[in-house]
């Protein structure tokens, strides 16, 4: 989860050392959590908005890893 980490650093190093399946997994994960995350942000039940931020961009930094992969890059 984004929010286990200090840094996005580590986070990403986090990242590069899983396996394709773990990232899809985790992905998978950190969508749900996201999805859950807009109701709560849409009903006021949500002290820390920035989390949806930080959510996407999770989501995007998986994507990205996994389609340097795919093309052969940075391995």
């Amino acid at each position: 989860m984004p929010d286990t980490v200090d840094t996005t650093r580590q986070f990403v190093d986090q990242l590069r050392r899983a396996s394709n399946e773990e990232l899809r997994d985790r992905k998978r994960h950190i969508a749900e959590s996201l999805f859950n995350l807009r109701f709560r942000l849409a009903s006021g039940q949500i002290d820390d908005p920035m989390r949806v931020r930080k959510y996407r961009k999770a989501i995007a930094q998986i994507n990205t890893i996994l389609r340097e992969r795919e093309l052969g890059i940075n391995q």
